[in-house]
């Protein structure tokens, strides 16, 4: 009998390999946040830092957040900030001076500076910008209100608005005489000035103080109106940076 010839088995087809994924860049970014914000699941990487404080918590104010100085060069403290007033503070925060979205968020304070500071309070920029910087911003703008520039982050820290690795959350912070948190959130450029109002708002006018009728920040702008209005800074700032590349030479 003739031997039994016996067929190969063909090789095995390795599959193709999956093509390397591409970078998003700045737009598709902006977009994807978007649609996180939609949704209602903003990846956990993007979000801002876990704020270290909270309304309704007591701090001690000596130390607290260490120095910082003001846009015309003088060094100064939350404590101080709180001692010099009247009522409190509000410290509101942006990421950077002059950008679309900060500028939004200051001239809404500046709008609203009068019955904002009817109860007592003072207000405040804060940012990581230089003096220069800041007073630029400010003299532009014709904010009524001193800005704060923190180049180490340590009050910015503090008070819950830092994101990782070195950027700044926009965000609101409002402390009274005797160090109790009022408001400690992140928010858009009007959520942030919405918190201060309904604060303000339920305290009677002369009061000194929003804790006189037992505000302790639960009324807080609700979190689609602070997750829309952050979103619409951050379309904004990104694309005033397409901008800036696009009209460069050489670029």
């Amino acid at each position: 009998m003739p031997p039994e010839l016996r067929k190969r088995k063909a090789p095995a087809v390795e599959p193709a390999a999956a093509p390397p994924a591409k970078k998003k860049g700045p737009v598709a970014k902006a977009v994807a946040k978007v649609k996180e914000v939609i949704s209602g699941s903003p990846k956990a990487n993007g979000s801002p830092s876990a704020a270290k404080v909270a309304a309704g918590d007591s701090i001690t104010l000596e130390g607290f957040g260490g120095e910082v100085e003001t846009h015309d060069g003088v060094k100064t403290s939350l404590q101080k900030l709180v001692d010099e007033s009247k009522g409190g503070v509000v410290i509101f925060t942006y990421p950077k001076a002059s950008t679309p979205g900060c500028t939004t968020q200051a001239c809404l304070f500046r709008d609203s500076y009068t019955p904002l500071t009817e109860t007592g309070f003072s207000i405040y920029g804060l940012s990581k910008d230089s003096p220069k910087s800041n007073t630029t911003f400010k003299e532009k703008q014709n904010l009524p209100y001193p800005l704060l520039c923190d180049p180490s982050a340590t009050l910015i820290s503090a008070i819950g608005m830092k994101k990782a690795p070195n950027g700044i959350t926009r965000g609101v912070f409002v402390v009274d005489k005797s160090g109790k948190i009022l408001a400690a959130e992140p928010g858009g450029p009007a959520a942030t000035v919405e918190v201060v109002k309904k604060l303000v708002g339920a305290a009677p006018a002369g009061s000194g103080s929003a804790t006189a009728n037992g505000v302790n920040g639960t009324n807080r702008a609700t979190k689609e109106d602070v997750a829309q209005a952050d979103v619409a800074a951050q379309v904004a700032d990104t694309a005033e940076k397409l901008d800036s590349k696009v009209a460069a030479p050489g670029v």
